[in-house]
C-alpha cells in the first residue's frame, strides 16, 4: 500500500468510526488502524463543523438565527450518531453514581440513562445553544467558530491517550483506540486541530483567540487528573466527555474574549 493511499485509509477509518458518514467500499476496516487514525480526529471536526455551519446558513436564510443554531446542533449530532454526547452522558452517570473504580466502570458500561446523564445532557446542550446564539449575535464568524470548536475539542482527547493508561481490563469497541500511537500521530493531530483556530485569529485579527488552545489544554489536564484519581486512567466514554466539555469551553472562551475586547 502506498503512503498516500495508507493515509487516505486512515482518514476514512476515522470517518467511519467517529461519524455515520460511510467510507468508500475500497476501505478495509482493521481495528489496528484505529490507533493511527486518531491523527485525523481533528480533521473529522473540520468536516462536522463545516456541515453544521452549512446547516446554520440554510436555517438562518429560511427562518431565524435561533432555529438555525438548533439546526446546526441537530446536524452535528446526526453526523456523529451522538457518539461524544453518549460518552459524556455515561461519564455523568458513572462518576455521579459510583464511588469506587469498579462501580464507576460498571455504571458507564450500562446502556441505561440515569438522572445524572439526563441532567448533564440537558445542561451542556442548553449551554452550547446559548453560547452559539451569542456568537451569532456578535456577527463575527459563526462558521469559523464551529469549525474551530469541533476541531480543537477533538484534539484534546488525543493528548489524554498519550497521558493516561486505558482503564478497562476487558475488550471494548474503543480498546484499539487506546493503544498509544507513534509520535507522528500526535504531531499531525496538533497541526490539524490548531490550524482552524489560527485561521480564525488571523481572519478576525484577534490574536487573543489563540489562548483558547492552552485554556482547553488546562481543562483537559484537570479532567485527566480527575479520571486518573477515580478509575486509574480513561475509557472511550471519558474521551467523549472531554470532547464535549472542551467544545463548549471553546465557545465560552470565544464569547468571553469578544465581550471584553
Amino acid at each position: 500500500m502506498s503512503r498516500i493511499r495508507r493515509h487516505f485509509t486512515l482518514f476514512f477509518t476515522a470517518l467511519q468510526f467517529y461519524t455515520r458518514i460511510p467510507a468508500p467500499q475500497w476501505v478495509i476496516y482493521r481495528p489496528e488502524y484505529l490507533s493511527l487514525a486518531t491523527a485525523y480526529l481533528p480533521l473529522i471536526g473540520w468536516l462536522v463543523g463545516l456541515i453544521a455551519g452549512g446547516a446554520w446558513l440554510a436555517g438562518d436564510y429560511l427562518t431565524n438565527p435561533s432555529i438555525a443554531v438548533l439546526c446546526s446542533m441537530i446536524i452535528s449530532i446526526l453526523l456523529t450518531g451522538a457518539f461524544h454526547e453518549d460518552g459524556f452522558a455515561d461519564v455523568c452517570d458513572g462518576f455521579g453514581g459510583g464511588w469506587t473504580r469498579e462501580k464507576i466502570l460498571e455504571i458507564m458500561k450500562d446502556s441505561r440513562v440515569g438522572t445524572y446523564a439526563s441532567v448533564g445532557l440537558i445542561l451542556i446542550l442548553a449551554l452550547k445553544f446559548a453560547l452559539l446564539h451569542t456568537i451569532v449575535g456578535a456577527e463575527k464568524g459563526i462558521l469559523m467558530a464551529l469549525v474551530g470548536g469541533h476541531a480543537l475539542s477533538r484534539l484534546m482527547p488525543v493528548f489524554v491517550i498519550y497521558m493516561l493508561p486505558y482503564s478497562r481490563d476487558t475488550d471494548s469497541k474503543a480498546k484499539p483506540v487506546a493503544e498509544k500511537p507513534p509520535f507522528w500521530v500526535l504531531v499531525m493531530a496538533i497541526l490539524l486541530g490548531v490550524l482552524p483556530l489560527l485561521a480564525m485569529a488571523i481572519q478576525l485579527r484577534e490574536p487573543l483567540l489563540l489562548a483558547a488552545f492552552p485554556f482547553l489544554g488546562l481543562i483537559t489536564i484537570l479532567l485527566a487528573r480527575y479520571f486518573k484519581k477515580w478509575i486509574g486512567g480513561y475509557t472511550g466514554d471519558c474521551l467523549g466527555a472531554i470532547q464535549q466539555v472542551c467544545e463548549v469551553a471553546f465557545y465560552f472562551f470565544v464569547v468571553v474574549s469578544w465581550k471584553f475586547t
